[in-house]
């Protein structure tokens, strides 16, 4: 470990163990059985659990950053990032300050994961996925590879969503003061699924059980156990019985 750097005020549990050229700074406290590869730092006062898996080249706690001109990220202090316990993050994952993870979530290789974000249990955040600012994700979620949660958003349990899904926040494209006032994420509600490059536009929700077809284009609100498709998305049948989250024989304990 001569050749990472250790705050002398970080509580590393002795059976964890580092790989090389890692940074752990100030009042970190890391569980027992972790395994931390190479190049990871780790910010101050983060807080990871017992057997917790960190791939290389990952950021733990990272601060924001503000441009001048940011509609979204605040100059405020956050509180330490958490990460339970048996939870893995893949390689060059970045996850920022203000973020609780809860047990047993896979963060995939190349994800971020932004300030103000909570993640339920037993989720997987996919390769490449981006999660914004002020987003809750439910437990036993997945977020397939390359999907974009936008900022305001909120994703509840056991909700899918497929690879390439986009999400917006902001009707007025950039433009106006006006929408600085105006931005609304997306509303997934409980066991809704998304098809594969779908896209969701500022303030929509995608009712229970729900079923959006891929490539469509949600321009208002998905009623509960019905599918939509097309662009626009329209309303074409219901979900099959067999398919709804009711009929699954799932626990969510």
């Amino acid at each position: 470990m001569a050749s990472s750097y250790i705050a002398d005020s970080a509580l590393i549990n002795s059976d964890t163990s580092l790989g090389e050229f890692c940074v752990i700074g100030e009042d970190v406290t890391i569980g027992k059985g972790c395994q931390i590869g190479h190049h990871v730092v780790i910010h101050e006062n983060t807080t990871i659990g017992d057997n917790v898996r960190i791939d290389d080249n990952s950021v733990i706690g990272k601060r924001p950053m503000k441009a001048a001109n940011s509609a979204v990220t605040k100059d405020t202090d956050l509180p330490a990032c958490i990460i339970a316990s048996d939870c893995i993050i893949g390689t060059s994952v970045i996850i920022y300050r203000g973020c609780r993870i809860a047990e047993k979530v896979l963060v995939a290789d190349l994800s971020t994961v932004r300030e103000n974000v909570t993640i339920g249990m037993k989720t997987i955040v996919g390769r490449g996925v981006a999660i914004e600012n002020f987003c809750t994700i439910g437990k036993f979620v997945k977020l397939e590879t390359n999907v974009y949660i936008t900022a305001y958003s909120n994703v509840a349990d056991r909700v899918f969503v497929a690879p390439c899904v986009a999400t917006s926040n902001d009707n007025f494209v950039g433009r106006t003061k006006e929408r600085f006032d105006n931005f609304k994420g997306v509303i997934i509600q409980k066991g809704a699924r998304i098809g594969v490059n779908a896209t969701i536009l500022p303030g929509k929700t995608i009712e229970e059980d729900s079923l959006v077809a891929a490539g469509a284009l949600v321009t208002k609100d998905v009623p509960s156990k019905k599918i939509v498709a097309g662009m626009p998305a329209k309303e074409i049948r219901d979900v099959p019985e067999e398919q709804l989250l009711e009929n699954q024989g799932w626990n969510d304990a």
